[in-house]
């Protein structure tokens, strides 16, 4: 064992299969295949011989032993499998891989593999949308207790706070389908970039090979495809992970013990929570996607660091590149399955939400009693001042409203019944079922939109 992601243990077998040696190089003679039909096309090539390694090319399996052995020699990968390849093509193998250089194919096979990447990871997120939506919808009605600071602030609804994760996980869809286009993207240009090597017919060329592949043409290039374009897809993923991180986080808090308002699904008589102390239910899946949210921050580093290269091509991208495309990938596909998964069979107390919102049920009005202050002639630092100091400790834990009902200054200004009905008024959500339904509607408005595909 190398990594964990050698033994299958994160991702699906979709998202591992698109990171196999037999699907790169798959994905390399496909690209070979492509060029061969269209240089047949424009007569760079017999068309003989571009039939040949057309047919070859379509139903080709690499033989990953005869690429080692070749490999080995030429110390040179695509080398190695063009060769195995054309070995397959008999005498028309020398037109494989004809006017084109080692990037033509490597960042045209990286653009496919990227593509099948990014569809994927939208199937994933937009799962975990829907089930998202659907908690909202179900449970959205249930008041809480919102903390800021750690500490109880005012009345919220259940719903409330899913819409903020639904809102994010809104825009990480949105900012997916923008970056696709400028993100995946081939090219057949040649040694620096000028297409010298296909011809007067270059810019066909390049054209509709990647047209074949469903791939868009550059408007320009050196030999290698600017890696702005693959760091892009990199931040994306850092902080689609950072958005499930922020999800999985609260998750964990509200399932502390002292709170207990959600929880992980606990599968009784079969899961372990702690090999010493049976009674535990320990959120583990949303502490995995923390930890890896942690890793996949990380591979933004190096992504940045592949835009430089020297001059028109240098291979400095080249060995990072076969680590962190995989674990971006594989790792956000786990992250997003994981919580798709929590989120709908999360266990939801609103038993618990109700009790702690009663913990602190006075001292949530203390908003609406500064305002009836000021506006009954109370300068606002004053009514202030006033209201912190019946909501101190100081006050002996006391209501609010009855400290403030024994003091004079208060209902000089507030009478003493008021602040009995003040007292008795259910907790006040605001406008939160509101600000979750248009959330609601938002989402559902980009899961039904189409991704554009161009140029960017």
């Amino acid at each position: 064992m190398t990594t964990p992601l050698d033994t299958g243990r994160y991702g699906s077998e979709a998202m591992r299969g698109l990171f196999t040696d037999t699907a790169r190089y798959s994905a390399f003679i496909r690209v070979e295949g492509a060029l061969a039909e269209v240089q047949g096309r424009h007569g760079v090539i017999p068309e003989e011989a571009a039939r040949t390694i057309v047919r070859r090319a379509s139903s080709y399996t690499p033989d990953l032993a005869a690429v080692a052995r070749i490999e080995e020699v030429s110390r040179h990968e695509l080398f190695a499998v063009v060769q195995a390849f054309a070995a397959e093509c008999g005498e028309h193998g020398r037109y494989v891989h004809f006017g084109a250089t080692s990037s033509d194919i490597l960042d045209t096979a990286l653009a496919l593999q990227l593509d099948a990447t990014i569809r994927l990871l939208r199937e994933r997120l937009t799962s975990l949308m829907i089930a998202l939506s659907e908690r909202v919808t179900v449970d959205g009605g249930h008041e809480m207790i919102g903390r800021t600071h750690g500490q109880h602030a005012q009345p919220i609804t259940f719903g409330f706070k899913l819409a903020l994760f639904l809102d994010q996980l809104t825009r990480c869809l949105q900012r997916l389908d923008e970056l696709r286009p400028r993100a995946v993207m081939g090219k057949m240009a040649g040694a620096v970039g000028t297409l010298a090597g296909l011809g007067p017919s270059g810019m066909s060329v390049q054209r509709e090979v990647l047209a074949l592949l469903g791939l868009p043409a550059p408007r320009i290039s050196a030999q290698a495809v600017a890696r702005d374009r693959v760091a892009e897809f990199y931040c994306w993923v850092a902080l689609t992970a950072s958005c499930l991180d922020n999800m999985a986080t609260e998750i964990r808090n509200l399932q502390r013990t002292e709170i207990g308002e959600v929880a992980e699904s606990f599968a009784e008589g079969d899961q372990i929570g702690s090999s010493a102390m049976p009674h535990k239910r320990n959120p583990v899946r949303c502490e995995r996607v923390c930890s890896l949210a942690r890793l996949l921050r990380s591979l933004v580093g190096p992504a940045l660091e592949n835009v430089v290269t020297w001059h028109e091509r240098d291979l400095a991208n080249s060995a990072n590149e076969r680590f962190t495309l995989p674990q971006a990938g594989i790792l956000l596909d786990e992250m997003l399955t994981v919580m798709t998964a929590v989120t709908s069979d999360l266990k939801v107390r609103p038993e618990r939400m109700k009790a702690n919102l009663e913990l602190s049920r006075t001292a949530q009005v203390s908003e609406s009693v500064l305002l009836s202050l000021v506006q009954s002639g109370a300068d606002r630092l004053a009514g202030y001042r006033m209201v912190q100091q019946a909501s101190s400790p100081a006050a002996g834990g006391r209501d609010l409203l009855r400290v403030l009902a024994d003091d004079p200054a208060a209902t000089a200004l507030i009478p003493a019944e008021e602040l009995a009905r003040v007292s008795t008024r259910p907790p006040d959500t605001g406008e939160s079922g509101t600000l979750a339904a248009q959330t609601l509607h938002h989402a559902a408005r980009a899961l039904a939109a189409v991704p554009e595909a161009g140029i960017r």
